[in-house]
């Protein structure tokens, strides 16, 4: 996405990323947190869990926003997001 001017304090915010953990036998195959995630990080696998369903899985993990919409979605409670540890920045000298 192309924006038409850059925000001012852009380089003082930091942005949170987020790992998502998913208990694919507990999923029933909704799809709501594929449908509704913001950036398109999740999809629906090929394989099946043990109910029979296609549980998701994290095709694009550097995406996530961290905003917990999947965690707050799923019926199941099959999905949970926690943060990821912020790097450290490498100091030059």
């Amino acid at each position: 996405m192309k924006f038409w001017r850059k925000p001012l304090d852009s380089d003082e915010i930091e942005v949170t990323i987020g790992e998502i953990h998913i208990i694919k036998d507990r999923c029933k195959g909704c799809a709501f947190c594929v449908e509704y995630c913001p950036k398109d990080v999740l999809e629906l696998s090929d394989e099946f869990n043990v109910k029979g369903y296609h549980p998701p899985y994290v095709k694009n993990p550097d995406q996530c926003l961290f905003c917990k919409l999947c965690e707050t979605i799923c019926p199941e409670f099959a999905i949970w997001v926690t943060e990821k540890p912020k790097e450290e920045k490498k100091v030059e000298s």
